[in-house]
Formats: C-alpha cells, sequence, structure tokens
C-alpha cells in the first residue's frame, strides 16, 4: 500500500555499470515511508547505515560515494540506506537532523552511532569497521525505536493529522506481519475512529487477531469505539451547551454534551462536564456519568495523564 519507487541515486553515486550485482541488495533508495522496513527491521540483523542527503548539497555529493564504496567493501556485512531529506525530511526531523550530509547507523532497532559531515575515506572506513565488530560482539535485544515511531504517530493523531498517523502505524504493521503489533493495530482503529469511520473500526476489532486480542491495547481501543457510537447522536455542541446554559440541572443536556464534546476531541472538557455532573447529582440515571467517566479512562487508557488526573478528581467528589 505505502510502497514507492525508489528514488533516482544521487549526483556522484555508484553507477550501475561501476556496482557489483549484489549492490542492490547492500545499497537502496529509501523514504520515511519505508523507513520501518528498510532500516529498523532490517537491521535486526545487520548494522543499516542511514545516509541523509539532498541533491544540492556538494559535501553530500562528496560522502556519498565513499559510503557506497566502503560498505560495498564490507560484502554484505552493513547495509547502506539513502534518505533525500527534501523528498522525505520527517525522519531526520524525529533524529533533530540539524545539518547534511548526517549518517546514522541502526542496529537492532535502534540507533547506535553516526556523524554529521562529509569525512575523509579513512575514517568512514574505521566506522564501518566498528559497526562490523559491533554485529559480531552483538547478543541481541530490543531498541526503543520503535516506541519512539509509535509516540511520533500518537502525536500525529493526538493534533488531527491523521493521515499521517495512519501511514506510520500501517507501515509498522507491514514491516512485520507476523509478529503484528497491538499498539500499532490499535493506533489505526483510533484513526479511523477520529476519521469518523466506525465501521471499518469495528470491522478491523472484529477481525483482530488472536495473538493480541486480550491485549490492554485493544480492549481501550474497543472502550473508544464504545463512546464513539454513544457520541453519534449526542447532538449539536452548541445546542446541548445553550441548553446547560439554560438549566445547569439538565443533567441529561450535560451527559449528551460530554459525549459530543468527546466525538470532536474535546477529551478535558467532556470530562470536566460529567465530573461535574456527579458532584451535582451522583446517583442520577443509576450513576450514568461516574459509569461513563470509567469508559473514558478505559478508552484513553490507565496511564494517560488525563485519566490519572480526573481519577483523582473523581475520587475527592465521591468520598468528600
Amino acid at each position: 500500500m505505502f510502497s514507492i519507487p525508489p528514488a533516482k541515486p544521487p549526483a556522484g553515486a555508484v553507477n550501475a555499470g561501476a556496482a557489483p550485482a549484489a549492490a542492490g541488495d547492500l545499497i537502496k533508495d529509501s523514504s520515511d515511508r519505508n523507513f520501518m522496513a528498510d532500516v529498523i527491521e532490517a537491521s535486526r540483523s545487520v548494522p543499516v547505515i542511514v545516509d541523509f542527503w539532498a541533491p544540492w548539497c556538494g559535501p553530500c555529493k562528496q560522502l556519498g560515494p565513499i559510503l557506497e564504496k566502503t560498505v560495498l567493501a564490507a560484502k554484505g556485512k552493513v547495509r547502506l540506506v539513502k534518505i533525500d531529506t527534501d523528498k522525505d525530511p520527517m525522519i531526520a526531523q524525529q533524529l533533530r537532523v540539524q545539518s547534511i550530509p548526517a549518517v546514522y547507523a541502526f542496529f537492532q532497532g535502534r540507533p547506535v552511532d553516526g556523524f554529521m559531515g562529509a569525512l575523509p575515506e579513512s575514517q568512514v572506513k574505521a566506522f564501518v569497521e566498528k559497526l562490523v565488530k559491533l554485529a559480531g560482539a552483538a547478543g541481541g535485544g530490543e531498541g526503543d525505536i520503535l516506541e519512539e515511531v509509535l509516540a511520533q504517530a500518537k502525536e500525529a493523531l493526538e493534533t488531527g493529522d491523521i493521515q499521517t498517523a495512519s501511514e506510520i502505524y500501517s507501515e509498522i504493521l507491514q514491516a512485520d506481519p507476523e509478529n503484528i503489533n497491538a499498539a500499532a493495530y490499535a493506533g489505526l482503529v483510533r484513526c479511523l475512529i477520529a476519521a469518523d469511520d466506525l465501521d471499518r473500526a469495528k470491522q478491523m476489532l472484529d477481525q483482530v487477531p488472536e495473538s493480541i486480542a486480550k491485549d490492554k491495547e485493544i480492549a481501550a481501543v474497543r472502550s473508544a469505539l464504545d463512546v464513539a457510537e454513544q457520541a453519534a447522536n449526542a447532538g449539536p455542541i452548541p445546542e446541548l451547551m445553550e441548553k446547560v446554559a439554560r438549566d445547569q440541572d439538565d443533567h441529561q443536556a450535560r451527559f449528551d454534551l460530554a459525549l459530543a464534546l468527546f466525538a470532536a476531541g474535546k477529551r478535558e472538557a467532556a470530562v470536566d462536564e460529567l465530573l461535574e455532573l456527579v458532584r451535582r447529582d451522583r446517583t442520577w440515571n443509576e450513576e450514568a456519568a461516574r459509569k461513563q467517566l470509567v469508559k473514558f479512562f478505559e478508552a484513553f487508557g490507565p496511564t494517560d495523564p488525563l485519566t490519572v488526573q480526573s481519577r483523582r478528581r473523581l475520587s475527592s467528589i465521591l468520598f468528600r
């Protein structure tokens, strides 16, 4: 779905006639979308060097051929991935690349070394040799880059960039289809919920792989879908706000307003309305406000700062 044709090699790159047949396996152009597969997953077995470059960058043209020559000389012990930061700036921004050329080395899913600027061939060779030794001495272990990528997707979703979030989550899932990541799967469902595509979100949850069906991330997104379905019929926010303004004890209007606010992504405001309803009449409609708050907390997740803060506020109201 997200695979794209490889970009043309930068000026100064080793051309097809000069490189051996194996060069295509060892050196490749990549992108933000393919970063998980080409770098993170590939680095589980062999160090992957990432060269961040741009066509206008003079030092990049000097460094590129040196990197390629040195990687080819290593005969498969390392790989090289090239990313044009003009076309694909996201990963470079995430890694806080300030200038190019910038080189990062990844092994076992995490960044392990790097440098900036065009180094002479002797230093590049020493850099690669160090990576080869690292791979030979390594005993395994998972890196934390996946958590960083998941955090980036979550941030994109929370700021309303549904497309970017869904692309990142999809790329994570495609990178390792044999081992489905529960957080990425749940994240993709949340993207569908945010896009008001509740039918497809429900379909994804109905088809959730058995290996992650009981994961807490899946449980949380099930609650989020339940609340979204409730909120679909809550009514327009301005009208509900007007009802509450006219009658502060119109508990149904306040309850519906909370659901509508939640559906609009205004989580804190939704919680505030339900807490106010609990404060005014905790037993209304068989404690509907408190029960709805519990659903909100399940949808947010137990460690979400809003869940933690709101649970304290709820306790102070119930046990004062």
